[in-house]
């Protein structure tokens, strides 16, 4: 028997594989892209698109054509149906060649003839027309479906008791259900937890207001640390002010708070049994080395609140960040094993089925059912339809109608990345892995070898488009990689599952399973270690919505020409050249860093990271960052191993938070801070990583000059201690100015107007004068202009994240400086930024493009 799951047996040659059951298809399409869009509209709009479609669907479905041809079909018998065919094929046939030898006297079926071809040519377009016109009402339909359930979710978003809060920012207590568990951004010393909530009511602060009730979806932007406590459907109390969502979404508000959360209620007994488990799995994972430590609970629960920063980022480097997600792919691991067993026991397709789904239930309740989770959990039921059915051709009409119902009940799935790559991905096993399996089986490559690469390839085609547009990179490694991942997922799976379940009841062998666990854990950590190391591992592409589009045209252009020869020898022709002639540039030439640079602005994201030359393999580094992983990376493209001097300019969390992947592989010498020690979390980061690695901390002030290599540093700043300013450790920031190879750079952490100015006052104006500006807070507003004026700088390098909240940087004062003559820079744009000489004066170069003369 032929199936389109993959898995099963090839197509046999002279068979033609039955198309793919695709009536659904053209109603999830709608339905998607029309909820979609109807997130950025008002729900007016929305309900008038509904509105409209259902008009003209409505006269489609009630067309006299369909009428008729319905009628004709029902009332006609199949015995006669097959006669009337059989008739018309005698027909065609009874009648020889123009000159044979048959007698002209038959002239009535001279008529028959002629009359044949003409009917089945109408029959023909009568039957394309139907299809035509199936396919325009199931689009239709879904436009119904999708635009009118999401205008009906936005006019609850948009209810004015909410905009009008909002508006205000006011500050308000709130009652609310947690969707999810509260995700940890970022981290270090001020680590902010997001949680998705359902808000219950609320009431203004310091009013005689009765509470309001609402019902509406919310965001809490919590830093208290007690917001990592509350589980998904419990209900918590939280004081913080409103302001407005970022938009296409159903988020109503967001609430940022500083308070911890009040607990009201317990949890659901299925979050508390989740939770217990769960933390059976931590305890059992205590124990383990680090990096398979951290990233076991990740594989098999989706929790990564263990998992090395280094190893995550390595993880997406290499496109195997979904293994440390709940997906479909857990899911079907999860049962794919409990299927092998009903096999091996020789249990019914029913029976096998059943227990299918009471593993995937008893799964989606350890990890907790949370919106993702049983989006993932639909995906994998998918398969289960297919099972009980018998037809694997059921999981096309299966994953459309799981899409419609998706989208309707939520329709915040329609613009979520996770659910288009679970829809993606799984559409992709359905319709292109057997067609690659059985196109390398006809070539000769063994059965399980053949599956082996279909798999990955199908997912990494339908998936690139849009990994593609939210990293702005495309993993040339992601193939491989996943290939060799894939003997070591299933049972690390598998094992970890059984170590979550065992801690409820034996400790003990939970920890030998997770022991047993960690080597195919620990073999994965190496991959996409090694694979992140790969020269040309990755390459830039455009991001965005207009890079995921143009990776889709060209996945779709290329599926389109292997179908043809030429056109395969052709494509392979020019992947083979491009690989052998930009490889042995791209590892022979050094590009990055480029020689002589004088100064790197480290791409962090939303934080601050200087790193200067202090010689071979060393350098002096300014600041942090917020992420470890992105602090050792850049150390890593600079080939630094060993810190000279580590200054820190303040102690917020993003220009300390990454100080963890400083020392990683390191040696750090000596650390110097600022006497200014608030916030105090942040001094007792930066002095457990230099206890750590045993460097020699010592606050410094306005004065303390040092000469590292090549590197002059002084600081200027703060002249005196500033107190009651905007931001008190912000105006204490270490002002430093540092002479590289002659050239003057100018570093002044975060200093705002008050800071920036008492520098001006004490020094004058030409001790601060340099060719080069580190932009001081990310290129905020609060800037002093005789500051700027007094650094006179050729290039200015502004260290910011992408799309970030603050509005960094302020559109004036980049206008500003490049009004002055400086180049400006910024990292969000640029990557890493290098200062290098270049003829008589500077130039920039980021780390995948040259920058223009300064």
């Amino acid at each position: 028997m032929t199936t389109d799951a993959p898995g099963a047996p090839e197509t046999p040659a002279g068979h033609e594989r039955p198309p793919p059951d695709l009536r659904l298809a053209g109603m999830a399409v709608g339905t998607w892209l029309s909820a979609l869009a109807a997130l950025y509209l008002s729900a007016r709009v929305s309900a008038l698109a509904a509105a409209v479609a259902a008009a003209v669907t409505i006269p489609l479905l009630l067309s006299n054509g369909a009428i008729r041809t319905g009628a004709w079909r029902r009332a006609e018998p199949r015995s006669d149906r097959a006669q009337l065919a059989g008739r018309d094929r005698a027909l065609l046939t009874s009648w020889p060649p123009l000159g044979g030898t048959s007698r002209p006297s038959a002239r009535p079926s001279f008529r028959g003839v002629s009359l044949a071809p003409r009917l089945m040519r109408r029959l023909r377009g009568l039957a394309q027309g139907m299809v035509g016109r199936r396919v325009a009402v199931a689009v239709l339909l879904g436009i119904v479906c999708g635009a009118g359930a999401t205008a009906a979710r936005v006019a609850v978003r948009d209810a004015s008791a909410i905009a009008g809060f909002t508006d205000r920012r006011t500050s308000v207590v709130a009652e609310v259900v947690v969707r999810d568990d509260p995700r940890l951004v970022g981290g270090g010393t001020r680590p902010m937890y997001v949680v998705a909530g359902d808000l219950r009511w609320l009431r203004p602060v310091g009013t005689d207001e009765q509470r309001i009730g609402v019902r509406a979806r919310i965001l809490v932007l919590a830093t208290h640390q007690a917001w990592g406590a509350p589980l998904p459907g419990q209900r918590v109390r939280v004081e913080g002010r409103l302001a407005r969502p970022r938009g296409g979404d159903l988020t109503a508000a967001v609430i940022s708070s500083s308070a911890a959360p009040e607990l009201v209620g317990r949890p659901s007994w299925v979050q508390r049994a989740a939770g217990f488990l769960r933390a059976g799995l931590q305890r059992a994972c205590a124990t383990l080395p680090p990096e398979p430590g951290g990233l076991l609970p990740g594989l098999v629960l989706g929790d990564t609140s263990r998992l090395d920063p280094a190893v995550a980022d390595d993880f997406k480097t290499t496109g195997l960040t979904h293994l440390t997600a709940v997906s479909g792919a857990n899911v079907a691991i999860v049962i794919g094993f409990v299927l092998l067993l009903a096999r091996w026991c020789r249990a019914g397709r029913w029976t096998a089925a059943i227990l299918c789904g009471l593993a995937l239930v008893g799964f989606v309740i350890l990890v907790r059912p949370s919106p993702s989770v049983v989006r993932a959990a639909t995906m994998g039921a998918i398969g289960l339809l297919a099972l009980a059915s018998g037809r694997s051709r059921a999981a096309v009409p299966a994953l459309a109608a799981a899409i419609v119902v998706l989208v309707v009940v939520d329709p915040d799935l329609a613009g979520d990345a996770g659910f288009a790559l679970s829809v993606l991905a799984t559409g992709g096993l359905l319709l292109l892995a057997p067609k690659m399996r059985d196109w390398l089986r006809r070539r000769r490559v063994p059965p399980g070898l053949a599956e082996a690469l279909a798999i990955p390839a199908a997912a990494q085609v339908t998936c690139g488009p849009v990994v593609a547009g939210l990293s702005g990179a495309v993993s040339l490694v992601s193939i491989p990689a996943n290939l060799l991942a894939a003997p070591a997922v299933a049972p690390a799976t598998v094992l970890g599952v059984f170590a979550t379940i065992v801690s409820a009841v034996w400790p003990a062998g939970a920890g030998f399973l997770a022991w047993v666990a960690h080597w195919p854990a620990q073999w994965l950590v190496l991959i996409a270690r090694q694979g992140a190391a790969t020269p040309m591992g990755s390459v830039p592409w455009p991001g965005g919505v207009g890079g995921g589009l143009l990776m889709g045209l060209l996945t779709v252009f290329v599926l389109v020409a292997v179908r043809r020869r030429l056109a395969r020898q052709l494509i392979a022709v020019v992947a083979v050249a491009a690989v052998v002639g930009a490889l042995p540039v791209r590892v022979l030439t050094s590009t990055w860093p480029p020689a002589g640079w004088l100064i790197v602005a480290c791409d962090v994201g939303q934080g601050d990271m200087t790193v200067l030359p202090a010689g071979n393999a060393a350098a002096i580094v300014v600041d942090a960052g917020p992420d470890p992983a992105a602090a050792d990376g850049c150390l890593d493209r600079l080939g630094v191993r060993t810190v000279r001097l580590f200054v820190v300019s303040h102690f917020h969390a993003d220009h300390v938070g990454g100080v963890d992947g400083i020392g990683r592989g390191r040696r750090i010498e000596a650390v110097a801070t600022p006497r200014h020690a608030e916030p105090v979390s942040g001094r007792d980061l930066v002095a457990g990583a230099a206890g750590e690695a045993g460097a020699v901390l010592a606050p410094v002030e306005a004065g303390w000059r040092s000469a590292v290599g090549p590197v002059d540093l002084v600081v200027l700043g703060p002249p005196v201690e500033m107190s009651g300013t905007r931001s008190d450790p912000n105006n204490n920031s270490l002002v430093l100015r540092a002479t590289v190879g002659g050239v003057g750079v100018m570093l002044p952490g975060d200093a705002e107007e008050e800071e920036q100015r008492a520098t001006i006052d004490h020094y004058g104006a030409a001790a601060l004068r340099a060719q080069v500006l580190k932009v001081a807070h990310h290129g905020s507003a609060y800037q002093e202009p005789a500051f700027l004026d007094a650094v006179d700088p050729a290039v200015a390098l502004v260290s910011v994240g992408v799309d970030n909240d603050y509005g960094h940087p302020n559109p004036a004062l980049i206008a500003r400086l490049a009004r002055d003559g400086a180049r400006v820079l910024r990292t969000d744009l640029g990557g890493d930024l290098a200062v290098v000489r270049r003829g008589g004066g500077l130039a920039v170069v980021s780390s995948g493009s040259q920058g223009g003369r300064g």
